[in-house]
């Protein structure tokens, strides 16, 4: 097993310090990494110059890329780059577009996710009001296709009524500006649904809901942990059999799906992500999550170990 860890911008020879606990528990296991530059991937350099710490392999090998979210384009030349020194992601560039969008992994998870929709080019109040008719008076949340700004929970995240277009205009407003040029694709809009509430975030004031980050390989869960580390009254261990239907239809090798319980007991999925891109919560065990990684890692040559799950 390999994983590509992003370099520390200041310290070029080593990873970057953000996965320092993830990459501690690679050495702790004696699990071998290559190091990628990820800020000349975003800057659109070279592809030889993203890789150019790694030299090529005497034979291919499957690998994980453990770093900051890219967008689907940067992912393929990332993809196609490591190729060239004999390593091949373990997700393939239209399963990372698949995992990382909403969009994309919509249709997989719906009826047992928030409904949803979304816009893109045009993103003008009319349109957006044309679109949450379908909400009623229902509360909703705004996110892009990827991320939500839900540390700015009142500002530019929740709608108390998404037929109120003072306040649908002033939030998703401000989610724009926050957003900037880090906007990923376009505007979703999502149902509020009430999951059971643990507390209050003590920084941004966030609500808090009894929610699980799971990892899965090839359909497997490997790992999971709460995505909170704060709050009351979580449970030991999330249904995460329930949703083995749902995952063995995500087309992805290596993804998330976090889910939460609603107020009434039932338990939803909040998202489906890449699991290349997706962080370990602050309650998981980098070791152990490794430790998991490694015994359901496939066997073989990294050509005969790719399996298109679409």
């Amino acid at each position: 097993m390999l994983m590509v860890f992003c370099r520390d911008p200041l310290e070029p020879s080593r990873p970057d310090r953000a996965f320092g606990a993830e990459v501690a528990a690679m050495e702790r296991l004696g699990l071998p990494y290559v190091l990628v530059d990820h800020d000349a991937l975003v800057r659109g350099d070279e592809p030889d110059r993203i890789v150019r710490r790694i030299p090529a392999q005497p034979a291919s090998r499957l690998a994980v890329y453990r770093g900051w979210m890219v967008t689907p384009p940067q992912y393929r030349v990332l993809y196609d780059a490591l190729i060239a020194r004999g390593i091949w992601l373990i997700n393939e560039p239209d399963q990372y577009r698949h995992g990382h969008h909403l969009p994309e992994n919509y249709p997989v998870i719906e009826g047992r996710t928030p409904r949803s929709v979304w816009l893109t080019g045009d993103l003008g109040i009319d349109r957006i009001m044309d679109a949450l008719t379908r909400f009623g008076e229902g509360a909703v949340i705004v996110k892009d296709f990827v991320k939500s700004r839900k540390h700015e929970w009142s500002e530019a995240c929740f709608i108390p009524s998404a037929a109120d277009r003072q306040a649908v205009e002033r939030i998703v407003g401000r989610f724009l500006e926050l957003q900037g040029e880090d906007l990923n694709e376009g505007l979703v809009f999502r149902e509020f649904v009430e999951f059971e509430p643990i507390g209050i975030h003590t920084r941004s004031g966030m609500p808090l809901t009894e929610e699980y980050r799971t990892f899965w390989l090839d359909g497997v869960p490997i790992d999971w942990a709460p995505c909170w580390d704060e709050g009351d009254g979580r449970d030991l261990r999330p249904p995460i059999e329930r949703f083995s239907g749902v995952a063995a239809a995500v087309r992805s090798r290596f993804f998330t799906m976090d889910l939460a319980r609603r107020r009434d007991g039932e338990w939803m999925i909040v998202e489906v992500g890449d699991g290349q891109v997706s962080g370990l919560p602050r309650e998981s065990d980098a070791d152990r999550f490794y430790e998991a990684l490694a015994r359901a890692w496939p066997e073989g040559p990294a050509r005969e170990a790719r399996r298109l799950t679409s």
